[in-house]
């Protein structure tokens, strides 16, 4: 089964405006020239939205410029209302986002958010077209305990719950294990490939294997050109969520060049 990788920078709480401006013309400027076989994906706070939309648009006649999409980094289970301080999905469809990373564990850990509420948002994004990347991952005390098959079997179970078979294909799944996020420390290979494959199997089990096999699954945790290209060689990775090594132009852009040529 073939797969586009897709590569996405999430940026974090970094780059207002006139940063996003440079580092994506400065993209731009690198991947005009090329054809790369993948999805590339930005996702900028909400502040920067409006620029990236606007510098993507502008840039598109005659460049690659197209093969960039727009990610936001939330969104809100609500569609409106009296939420101080959240953004819904209609209003991140006016700056022409089309994914929106759920479930990451900076927002499960520093922002208490549970499955249930996690699933919310992902029925929402659905609902207004958008394409989540769903986060899951174990810390390394799960890890340890030898519970990393039971948390990621609970994360994706009562994340998913109740999305059909439609919905599905148009999710990104990112198995992040948490203890290598922002660490400089990444998994093996194999650690990273073993988790992948479990992640496969449970959707199998859920939606059966021709889904299965369609889903893509990214791997995020201190990803960096030198080993991109390991990890994306793996049959079950099939591309990566990028934190750190994504907010300099040069070194995204080498992650997207060196991952996607061994994912072919």
């Amino acid at each position: 089964m073939i797969r586009k990788p897709i590569f996405a920078a999430n940026w974090k709480m970094n780059k207002g405006a006139s940063e996003t401006e440079d580092f994506t013309k400065s993209l731009i400027s690198k991947i005009q020239s090329e054809n790369f076989p993948c999805e590339i994906v930005i996702a900028p706070p909400f502040t920067s939205l409006s620029k990236l939309a606007e510098i993507l648009h502008n840039a598109a006649s005659g460049q690659n410029a197209h093969a960039i999409q727009i990610a936001a980094q939330n969104c809100s289970q609500f569609d409106s209302g009296a939420y101080t301080g959240e953004i819904s999905v209609m209003m991140l469809r006016e700056f022409f986002v089309h994914y929106v990373i759920l479930g990451h564990s900076e927002r499960r850990a520093i922002f208490g958010e549970t499955d249930a509420m996690i699933n919310a948002k992902i029925k929402k994004a659905r609902e207004a077209n958008l394409k989540p990347i769903f986060c899951i991952g174990e810390t390394l005390a799960e890890r340890e305990a030898g519970n990393l098959e039971s948390v990621l079997r609970t994360q994706v179970t009562d994340g998913l719950a109740g999305i059909s078979e439609k919905d599905m294909l148009e999710i990104v799944i990112a198995y992040e294990p948490v203890w290598a996020i922002g660490t400089g420390v990444t998994a093996t290979s194999q650690q990273a490939q073993d988790a992948h494959q479990f992640v496969r199997s449970l959707i199998s089990e859920l939606y059966g294997k021709d889904v299965a096999g369609k889903i893509r699954i990214q791997y995020g945790g201190s990803v960096k050109p030198n080993n991109a290209a390991e990890l994306m060689a793996c049959p079950d990775i099939d591309g990566a969520l990028i934190g750190g090594a994504a907010l300099e132009a040069q070194s995204f852009f080498d992650i997207v060049s060196t991952g996607s040529a061994a994912s072919v």
